[in-house]
């Protein structure tokens, strides 16, 4: 019975206590018992307002659908609050942290933020819509951030490639961040070493910095950055004043990077 409970707070405080209490005699009320809590009530007088608030919702479900769709548009609302206060606070590390992996144009006039996972499939296939953008607008920049939410290979491929880093640059790093994106079955430290060793890396300087301190710091401020923002998964792409969760195409994003540039938000 906790919803009916619940809901009957609510009723209470909607007017519905008036109501139930009209049974009652003016000489039964006094002063201090002219707006009662739940807990006065009797365990008659509870079963009896359940009863009739289960009986209404019985006979009209539509009443419940709308409330639980109006609390979903309220929890939504007040994420997206929480998300661009968290956007602000965390600008200048999510644009400019010497952490981040710079692919596209480095000067270019708008930024995309993608956090991703070398495991998640929906990365895999954000990819192509990553690359059709950057090869499409050569005015835009994008930071790519390590978020290994899937596990313990995915931590360990993060580590490798962030570690790639200190010895590529450019269109040569995110060649490597492609390959392995791309390899098929799980992708953990081995395969990104494998990677690195088939572009030319020193490995055994590639296994010693994937253990380093700037490894550690870059993973460390990613977890922070989507903790604060409330990121549930992979992947994640921030533009302008929008958090966009998942895969969702080329166009929409295309459509978001136009506004900024006309606007400087999301949506103009």
């Amino acid at each position: 019975m906790p919803l009916f409970r619940s809901l009957i707070c609510a009723t209470i405080l909607a007017g519905t206590l008036g109501a139930a209490h009209a049974q009652t005699t003016p000489s039964q009320v006094t002063p201090s018992q002219t707006a009662p809590a739940a807990a006065a009530f009797t365990d008659a007088q509870r079963q009896a307002i359940e009863g009739i608030i289960k009986d209404y919702l019985v006979k009209n479900p539509d009443v419940l659908q709308e409330a639980i769709a109006e609390g979903e548009r309220r929890q939504q609302e007040t994420q997206k609050l929480a998300q661009s206060a968290a956007l602000k606070e965390a600008r200048e590390a999510l644009v400019n942290s010497p952490h981040g992996v710079v692919v596209g144009n480095p000067s270019g006039d708008v930024t995309m933020v993608e956090f991703f996972d070398y495991n998640c499939g929906y990365c895999r296939k954000a990819l192509a819509d990553i690359q059709a953008l950057i090869k499409g607008d050569p005015k835009l920049r994008v930071v790519l951030k390590d978020f290994p939410v899937l596990g313990a290979e995915s931590l360990e491929a993060s580590k490798v490639a962030l570690a790639a880093k200190q010895q590529l640059k450019g269109d040569k790093l995110f060649e490597f961040h492609t390959k392995l994106l791309e390899s098929k079955g799980r992708v953990n430290g081995e395969r990104a070493l494998a990677v690195g060793k088939e572009m030319g890396l020193d490995v055994a300087r590639l296994t010693k910095d994937a253990q380093g301190p700037e490894v550690k710091a870059a993973l460390s401020e990613n977890v922070g950055l989507g903790d604060k923002l409330g990121l549930s998964g992979t992947p994640a792409f921030i533009i302008g004043d929008e958090v966009i969760p998942g895969a969702v195409g080329a166009e929409p994003i295309r459509k978001i990077i136009t506004d900024v540039r006309q606007c400087g938000h999301a949506t103009c």
